[in-house]
C-alpha cells in the first residue's frame, strides 16, 4: 500500500452540497484518507453532519461522517488536515480557497475559480500529472513564500471526458490539429436542484452557460506542456509557464447540450491530426485501448485499471449501461471510425459526478502524495 497503513486526515469544503456529498461517499471506504473536518456555510455550522445535510445520494451517509460537527470554512478549523477537498460553489470558492492556501493547506478544488490562474495546474489525473511540477513556483510567488500550501484544480466535467482520449491519441500519433465536440450532458452536471423538470423532460436544451468556452480553452492548458522562460532579473531562476498546446495550436469547436439523463456526459468527437497521412481508425482503436496513466503506475487506489475502455459494440457506450464501469473512474469510448470531413470520429462517455468531479480530485491528491508534493 502507498502509505504502509498510515492514515491521512482530510477536510471537505462545501460538504453539504452535491459535490461535497460525493466526496464524503467516495472517501467513506478509502484505504488511507480519513475525513477529519467538514466545512459549510454558517447555516450548517455547529450541527452534526447528519442533520446539516439534505443527503441526495442513493447510498447512506458513511458512518464516520454522520456525527462530525460541521464547521465554517475557515483555515483554523482545518489545521490538522494534510489535504483539503473543495466542493464549494464558484460564487464563494475563490477567496476561501486562497485563504486556505495562505494558511499552508493543500487545496484540491473542483471549482472553476482558479483554473485560469497562470501558476495553478489544471489536472485531469489520467492525463497530465506532470503539471504538478509548477507547484514549487506557485509557492514561491506567494508573499511570504509558502512551504506546504498550494491549489490544484480539476477540469470541467465535460472537458475531462473528452481530453482523456485526445491525450491517448496525441501520445500515439502526435498533435491533434482540430477537434469538433458536441456534448449531451446529464442534468446532475447542473447541481441541485438543477434544471426544472418542465424544462428538461421530453426536451434537449442546446445551451449551458459558459460550458463551450470551458471546453475550448481548458483542453489547451491540459494538453499543453510546461515551458521554462528565463528569469526577468539577471541570474534569476527560469520561470515555468503553461504553453497552452503552443507546439501545435489546437483548434476546438464545442457545442454543449443538456439532456434528460441523470448521470453521465456523452460527447460526439471528430478530430484532425497534424500528421499526414493520419492514422487509421484501427490504429486509433488500438492506441485508445493501450493507453496507460501515471496514476495507476503510481499505485493510486482510486485510479481505474484501464483509463479508457473501448467498446466494439455499435451502440455503446451508453450512460445507463456504462457510466459506473470501474466505479466511474475511467472513460468509455466507442464507434471509433473514419470521419469524411476530418480524420477520425468517436463517442465518449464519462461519469460526470465521478471522474468528472470528486474522483478526479481524490486521484489528484493520491498522486500528490505519491510524488511527495503533499508530505504526510
Amino acid at each position: 500500500m502507498m502509505l504502509d497503513g498510515r492514515q491521512v486526515k482530510v477536510g471537505i469544503l462545501g460538504a453539504t452540497g452535491t459535490v461535497g456529498q460525493r466526496f464524503i461517499s467516495l472517501l467513506g471506504s478509502h484505504p488511507f484518507f480519513v475525513v477529519h473536518a467538514l466545512g459549510a456555510s454558517s447555516r450548517s455550522a455547529g450541527k452534526p453532519y447528519k442533520t446539516a445535510v439534505n443527503w441526495k445520494l442513493p447510498v447512506p451517509i458513511p458512518p464516520a461522517a454522520r456525527d462530525i460537527v460541521v464547521k465554517e470554512c475557515v483555515p483554523s478549523e482545518f489545521a490538522e488536515c494534510a489535504v483539503v477537498f473543495s466542493g464549494l460553489d464558484a460564487d464563494v470558492a475563490g477567496d476561501i480557497e486562497t485563504a486556505f492556501r495562505a494558511a499552508e493547506l493543500a487545496v484540491f478544488s473542483n471549482a472553476k475559480n482558479h483554473r485560469r490562474d497562470p501558476d495553478v495546474p489544471l489536472i485531469v489525473p489520467l492525463v497530465n500529472p506532470s503539471h504538478f511540477a509548477i507547484i514549487p513556483h506557485q509557492r514561491l510567488l506567494h508573499s511570504p513564500p509558502l512551504h506546504r500550501g498550494f491549489i490544484v484544480t480539476n477540469a470541467n466535467c465535460a472537458t475531462t471526458g473528452v481530453v482523456v482520449p485526445l491525450a491517448a491519441l496525441e501520445r500515439a500519433f502526435g498533435p491533434v490539429d482540430a477537434c469538433f465536440v458536441t456534448t449531451m450532458q446529464a442534468i446532475s452536471g447542473g447541481g441541485y436542484p438543477g434544471v426544472p423538470s418542465l424544462d428538461i423532460l421530453d426536451n434537449v436544451v442546446p445551451y449551458i452557460s459558459g460550458e463551450e468556452e470551458k471546453l475550448q480553452w481548458e483542453m489547451l492548458k491540459i494538453l499543453g506542456g510546461l515551458t521554462r522562460n528565463e528569469g526577468v532579473e539577471p541570474g534569476a531562476p527560469p520561470t515555468p509557464t503553461f504553453d497552452m498546446h503552443a507546439s501545435a495550436p489546437l483548434r476546438v469547436s464545442a457545442s454543449c447540450n443538456r439532456v434528460p439523463v441523470l448521470d453521465g456526459h456523452t460527447a460526439v468527437v471528430s478530430v484532425r491530426f497534424k500528421r499526414r497521412p493520419p492514422p487509421s481508425a484501427q490504429q486509433c482503436h488500438e492506441a485508445l485501448a493501450a493507453y496507460t496513466a501515471d496514476a495507476s503506475e503510481l499505485g493510486c487506489p482510486s485510479a481505474p485499471p484501464h483509463p479508457i475502455i473501448v467498446h466494439d459494440e455499435p451502440d455503446r457506450p451508453q450512460p445507463r449501461l456504462d457510466r459506473d464501469a470501474q466505479a466511474g473512474a475511467g472513460v468509455n469510448v466507442g464507434r471509433v471510425r473514419e470521419c469524411p470531413v476530418l480524420d477520425i470520429k468517436f463517442i465518449v462517455l464519462a461519469n460526470n459526478v465521478c471522474i468528472g468531479a470528486a474522483t478526479s480530485s481524490i486521484i489528484n491528491a493520491e498522486i500528490a502524495i505519491a510524488k511527495g508534493v503533499v508530505v504526510v
